[in-house]
């Protein structure tokens, strides 16, 4: 057989096979529609949706629209959800609070799983806090407390508070005309990020990996997971198993300081004095060493503190700053309060008992998170037919997104007006609508760094209108959310700063406290 031969019988067979090959994609769309039908059933959303990518496209291109979407289809019912289909998943959106709560707090012991990112466990790998379910994820939630005692968090205030002043001294020196804050707040939380959870263990040169390796991860958070080679979203895989890694080496580098009898002086170091403790404890009883416990694993968890303390709380400082500019009247409030409780003049660190007696200006942090809540929703997957509502079952496998910004504008009064006061004494609502205040999550993943988290946004908010002068740079939409992961106001808060106090307070330097 010739060589023409062959060619002219190949193109005859591919010929042949082309109408049945046509025939069976088209046979496969028609059961994907199908199986979104027969899934979505009577609750609100597209009616049919792209082939095998479904509604991806828009969600990437534009997720404050698309999620925008969604609230307003579940808004069209009394149901409280709305359904979308992405990359062969099919979504449910949940507007209802008590209907979140469902979901949150696991009535169905197993029936839903965290997720935390809609590619999560393909970026993060599986053995991962957010993914970890029962016992032994209450085991590991009980093994984390003691890193977030009093004595604990006074530590990470007085490093939160130096580094603080730092970046707040850097952007006023560079404000000779308006700064977007997002990127230097970002950069400013990742150095107390840092600092906080490993102290002395990351070195000058071991940060600087660290923060490129910090930026390919974000990156390739809000990128479709196609891991290939040179993939943005390859690139960010890549780079989590690194800072694992690193993370891993400063919990040797703790573990051996602490067996040295050493006081901690950051997170990490109050955590293997805990760990030291009990693998102690074990080896007496003749027992192995408790789980969790190696340096892998440690590493692992920290890269989880990591990336659930740095862009939610960036978030938060972007709004801070937006609202307080917003509301002056609350801006002078905040001022008043603290200038009653904490001089710059006096050289000296905000200690906790002050930071509790600022009542107002934790009220007005309390009311950032609920107002703009920086994790908007907190997706989760079903691992079984779950019945919602009395007339809608989840299926198995859907990926069910409560949203924790449509809870925040339930029950409180007047929920669209920025009001800190609800949070004082007097009235009360934090108590009120408790069920509401979903900024932290609820139920066996409530955010176990909350504290933390809330004393960081309190610091800042009293530093920073304590020592700076700010206006926005107000542009047309400057406030329309933007989701880059968390939200953030579409122009990144872009500000004119200058100097408000007559010197900056001399703090003891990062190095002095965690030597």
């Amino acid at each position: 057989m010739n060589m023409t031969t062959l060619t002219s019988t190949t193109s005859f067979s591919i010929t042949q096979l082309t109408p049945y090959l046509i025939c069976f994609i088209l046979f496969l769309i028609l059961l994907e529609q199908i199986s979104y039908l027969s899934k979505k059933r009577f609750i609100p959303g597209p009616s049919l949706v792209l082939p095998f990518i479904g509604n991806a496209i828009p969600l990437v291109r534009n997720p404050t629209k698309f999620w925008d979407l969604q609230s307003s289809l579940a808004k069209s019912t009394n149901l409280g959800l709305s359904a979308n289909y992405i990359i062969g998943n099919f979504i449910v959106f949940i507007r209802d609070t008590e209907l979140s709560h469902k979901v949150f707090s696991n009535v169905r012991p197993d029936a839903f799983h965290l997720v935390g990112h809609p590619f999560g466990k393909k970026l993060f790998g599986d053995h991962n806090l957010i993914y970890m379910m029962g016992q032994d994820h209450k085991n590991l939630r009980r093994r984390i407390a003691p890193n977030f005692t009093p004595k604990a968090l006074s530590t990470y205030t007085s490093l939160q508070q130096i580094i603080i002043l730092n970046h707040l001294k850097s952007w006023v020196d560079k404000a000779h005309h308006p700064i977007p804050l997002r990127v230097p707040a970002r950069d400013m939380n990742l150095e107390t990020s840092q600092t906080v959870f490993v102290g002395p263990y990351l070195g000058p040169k071991a940060r600087e990996r660290f923060e490129r390796d910090y930026f390919l991860f974000n990156v390739g958070l809000m990128k479709l997971p196609i891991d290939f080679p040179g993939t943005a979203f390859r690139n960010a895989r890549l780079a989590v198993d690194r800072l694992a890694a690193t993370l891993a080496t400063c919990a040797e580098m703790s573990k051996a300081r602490m067996e040295k009898g050493e006081e901690p002086s950051c997170l990490i170091d109050y955590w293997m004095q805990d760990t030291l403790r009990e693998i102690e404890e074990t080896k007496l009883a003749g027992k192995p060493a408790p789980p969790y416990s190696s340096d892998a694993e440690i590493g692992g968890y920290l890269f989880d503190f990591l990336f659930a303390a740095q862009d939610a709380s960036t978030s938060s400082l972007l709004w801070a700053v937006a609202l307080l500019d917003e509301h002056p009247e609350v801006l002078a409030r905040v001022r008043e309060e603290v200038a009653g409780i904490w001089s710059p003049e006096s050289d000296a660190l905000i200690t906790t008992e002050q930071l509790r007696e600022m009542r107002y200006t934790q009220a007005v942090a309390r009311e950032v998170l609920r107002y703009r809540p920086p994790a908007t929703l907190v997706p989760h997957i079903a691992a079984e037919r779950f019945p919602l509502t009395e007339s809608y079952t989840i299926p198995k496998g859907a990926i069910v997104f409560p949203s924790v910004f449509e809870s925040s504008f339930q029950g409180f009064n007047e929920p669209d007006r920025f009001d800190p006061g609800r949070f004082l004494e007097e009235r009360q609502e934090d108590q009120i609508f408790k069920r509401n205040f979903l900024s932290f999550g609820a139920g066996p993943h409530q955010c176990v760094g909350q504290r933390y988290a809330l004393n960081h946004l309190v610091l800042f908010i009293a530093m920073f209108a304590t020592l700076i002068d700010f206006k926005r740079d107000r542009t047309d939409g400057c406030d329309e959310i933007t989701y880059v992961p968390t939200i953030c106001p579409k122009d990144d808060c872009t500000v004119f700063l200058s100097k408000r106090c007559t010197r900056y307070p001399s703090f003891p330097t990062v190095e002095e406290l965690v030597k």
